[in-house]
């Protein structure tokens, strides 16, 4: 039987279940490199701005004795975040504790220390999910904006730079499924349409290919990557030209509805993403966490007898601009 004498007890197993589920949870969001990960401390308000800033890309001459030329910089798009908070609580009813089902108080435990994870994950991924949109309505009925600083959708044939009239996309054309060829498409679109504010090509890094948790997709990502010659090589001894190039990552809910229920149409979503010059941020303002009742306080709530347990967390998600990932819907469309 369970009573408030034994509620330490009971406190202690919480502690054991949440560093368990905890350390079993795959953060598949938080760890694929996609989004610069900060944290927003406590006392520096309710927003937060991110820019882009770029200094143009060469040097010029400095003939002898002249000064050198001051280098130009280009204030690019903005995008002010608010951090949001989440919770979802879960009572031990006096019936659950008198009659010691414990398999179902640890199962009621276990489901909590995992929601507000889950939750954080299903957000971030939900901004690529819905990338090809400026909004979506999530899982709680909000409209949300994730649109870029440019005011267009994150996947675009067609994002604006501030210093010059040329554009770049970040979406493939013709959206291919994911192959050694698409994958080369995608590898040329990222070359020739990675430029800073000013029109000028740049060099990023893209050391990401991400998709969907689609076996076939997954195991295609796998025989690219993994392969030890080429992939349709007739010879032996061909040399895999992708192999050990980026790093896969999967990402299970980004093929999933606002109430994180399987969406078959984006079941061959896949990409490419930069890790080290990401233009997407996730800031967390309160870690995951689960509080437990006290004795002497909120124990047990006077009217139901229950106790109740807790599950809190807080942050903020945006992408200034789409230069840092690539996208194909994978369903063949123009």
């Amino acid at each position: 039987m369970l009573n408030t004498i034994t509620l330490s007890d009971l406190v202690a197993n919480k502690e054991i279940i949440w560093q368990k589920e905890q350390a079993s949870l795959k953060d598949q969001i938080r760890d694929s490199g996609i989004y610069n990960v900060e944290d927003w401390e406590a006392g520096t308000g309710d927003t937060r701005e991110y820019s882009e800033i770029d200094l143009e890309e060469y040097a010029t001459v400095k003939d002898e004795s002249d000064d050198a030329q001051q280098a130009r910089i280009q204030q690019g798009y903005s995008k002010t975040v608010s951090p949001v908070r989440f919770g979802k609580d879960v009572n031990i009813s006096w019936e659950l504790r008198r009659r010691g089902k414990y398999r179902e108080i640890t199962r009621r435990l276990t489901s909590l220390a995992k929601m507000t994870s889950n939750r954080l994950d299903l957000d971030g991924s939900h901004r690529i999910t819905f990338g090809t949109a400026t909004t979506y309505t999530d899982l709680d009925g909000r409209l949300i904006n994730i649109s870029t600083g440019d005011a267009l959708a994150l996947f675009q044939t067609a994002h604006l730079l501030r210093g010059t009239s040329s554009t770049y996309r970040n979406r493939l054309a013709t959206n291919p499924r994911l192959s050694e060829g698409s994958l080369e498409q995608m590898e040329q679109m990222k070359v020739e349409n990675t430029m800073n504010q000013f029109g000028q090509k740049m060099s990023l890094s893209f050391d990401v290919l991400w998709t969907t948790d689609d076996p076939n997709t997954m195991n295609t990502a796998r025989k690219i990557l993994q392969s030890t010659a080429e992939i349709a090589g007739p010879h032996e001894g061909v040399i895999n030209v992708n192999r050990g190039k980026y790093r896969h990552v999967v990402l299970p809910r980004v093929a999933t509805l606002a109430n994180g229920n399987p969406d078959t149409t984006k079941r061959y979503y896949w990409g490419l993403a930069s890790s080290m010059n990401s233009d997407g941020y996730m800031v967390i303002e309160e870690e995951p966490n689960m509080t437990n009742p006290s004795v002497g306080s909120n124990a047990e709530e006077f009217s139901t007898e229950d106790w109740f347990f807790k599950g809190r967390g807080s942050w903020a998600f945006c992408w200034v601009g789409g230069r840092s990932i690539g996208f194909s819907s994978g369903d063949g469309t123009a």
